[in-house]
């Protein structure tokens, strides 16, 4: 079985389910789990954990996103981009200087609220079930962050806008456009989506599902897939004695002496460490208790 992330270039087609799937047949494992829904028309980053690594796909999955994505101008869609039914269109007459100073009402904290096509579940159905069926739900409004919202270009047809948006988890880029819409007074949607980073993941290093498969048949995937300690590498790393092993396979709390640890000081309270076997082989995240002077097992990969 393969333990690890692998860095995915989602296709346009395919749903992020899709690539799971796919991926259980090319290397044969049904334990996959993907870090993140994108929509079926976006193209880009998509981690997929494997194996021991499903372990941290809720950590992947609260990590910063950075898009590049085209909004076109004038027109309102029901889903808040251009796959969907056109509600409303109307002129445009927008300048960039106009357009920059809408942009930057939205940098920073933003109350955002999820579109209705969405995997959102309401009483157990999914936002775009009920979608669907012609039902439109209340939804509350959220907290996101949009770290930085750049404007990359305004096509010279005044309609397509172009932008880079790195962004806390959970923002919708579709509901970003129609927002911005809005408050521009012409209405907006998605019309392009590529997801170009998230958290150390970027595009540049991401494959295909096809290129996996060749990876495969010349049996160099292990090449391709990151060890799951490698996601943990801001974190110092401590190492058990042969005594040590079993506890640390049960997940018991260890004391400071049982672990030598890399920094060769004494840890901080909540300072998070690294944890591998006498053999070097990584077992688990641990976290320093300083009043009583032990570590406790906060997620274990074993």
């Amino acid at each position: 079985m393969y333990n690890g992330i692998i860095n995915i270039y989602k296709e346009a087609g395919f749903t992020s389910h899709d690539v799971v799937a796919k991926l259980r047949g090319i290397l044969k494992q049904k334990k996959i789990g993907h870090t993140g829904t994108l929509d079926p028309e976006a193209v880009g980053v998509l981690p997929v954990c494997l194996g021991k690594g499903t372990k941290v796909c809720d950590l992947l999955t609260d990590k910063d996103k950075v898009y590049e994505t085209v909004m076109r101008l004038g027109v309102v869609t029901d889903t808040q981009d251009m796959t969907g039914k056109i509600l409303k269109e109307a002129p445009v007459r927008v300048t960039r200087e106009a357009l920059e100073a809408v942009l930057d009402q939205f940098r920073g904290d933003y109350d955002q609220v999820p579109p209705m096509y969405s995997a959102l579940k309401v009483q157990g159905k999914k936002l775009y079930e009920l979608a669907r069926e012609g039902q439109i739900i209340e939804r509350k409004a959220r907290r996101v962050h949009i770290f930085e919202l750049e404007l990359l270009e305004l096509e010279t047809d005044g309609i397509h806008v172009h932008m880079r948006v790195h962004c806390s988890k959970g923002t919708y880029i579709r509901t970003l456009c129609h927002d911005i819409g809005e408050r521009l007074g012409c209405g907006a949607a998605m019309e392009r989506l590529t997801r170009t980073q998230v958290g150390v993941f970027k595009i540049e290093d991401a494959i295909t599902l096809d290129q996996v498969e060749t990876y495969v048949q010349n049996e160099q995937i292990d090449s391709v897939i990151r060890p799951i300690d490698s996601m943990f590498h801001m974190w110092p790393a401590g190492k058990t004695n042969v005594s040590v092993d079993r506890l640390l396979y049960n997940g018991n709390m260890l004391y400071q002496k049982d672990l030598a640890l890399e920094t060769g000081r004494e840890p901080e309270t909540g300072e998070k460490i690294r944890v591998y076997d006498s053999q070097g082989q990584f077992c688990a995240v641990y976290v320093y208790d300083g009043r009583r002077r032990m570590f406790k097992n906060e997620k274990m990969f074993v």
